[in-house]
């Protein structure tokens, strides 16, 4: 950015945005539930929080029920990396970003890009541990998750900076797919807040 005014300017954010980039990180996360309720018996945690996600982007109210849940989930994550269960941890992390992205904040920092992403990169690595740690069915997810973006989201995206660093290889994922979204593609509607840098 070259002002240096405000570092952490407001960005523009509408109920119906927010509603598609929660529908948007319900769609992501959902393919990886599969690995945590077979690996988890019983445990409904990350689908109550998928679920409660799914009834704000469908015009429910945005309500504490949403953190709760999403806290809920959190700690089956934490229970399940305890268990030595990776996959079925970053399936029910995507639930804990599916929840989360109904409270995407309106200020433009980099940490503000899970809340958008971090859906589909969680799902991703799940799925890629889920298949014996390969890469290959993590990017047959994220090229999913690309084509489900539809224009509002790549939109909201580009009101932001561009991902931030570190996070190990669920960063990457969250980088690769931020990347593939910001650049123009055939037949994608053209930004009407491109990023910079």
């Amino acid at each position: 950015m070259d002002g240096v005014a405000d570092e952490n300017p407001a960005v523009e954010l509408g109920l119906a945005e927010l509603r598609e980039i929660a529908g948007y990180a319900v769609a992501c996360a959902l393919p990886a539930l599969v690995i945590f309720e077979r690996d988890r018996l019983g445990d409904r945690r990350p689908r109550a929080a998928i679920e409660a996600a799914r009834a704000f982007a469908e015009g429910a109210r945005r309500t504490k029920a949403i953190r709760d849940s999403a806290w809920a989930a959190h700690r089956a994550y934490q229970e399940t990396r305890d268990a030595g269960q990776a996959a079925a941890a970053e399936a029910a992390r995507a639930a804990v970003a599916a929840a989360g992205s109904a409270f995407l904040h309106p200020l433009a920092k980099a940490t503000q890009v899970p809340h958008i992403l971090g859906a589909a990169a969680h799902a991703a690595r799940a799925i890629e541990l889920d298949a014996g740690d390969d890469r290959a069915a993590g990017a047959r997810h994220l090229e999913r998750a690309r084509e489900l973006a539809g224009p509002v989201v790549v939109d909201v995206l580009a009101r932001y900076p561009g991902a931030p660093g570190g996070r190990g290889r669920v960063g990457e994922l969250l980088r690769g797919l931020d990347d593939s979204l910001r650049r123009p593609a055939v037949g994608r509607a053209p930004r009407k807040h491109p990023s910079g840098p």
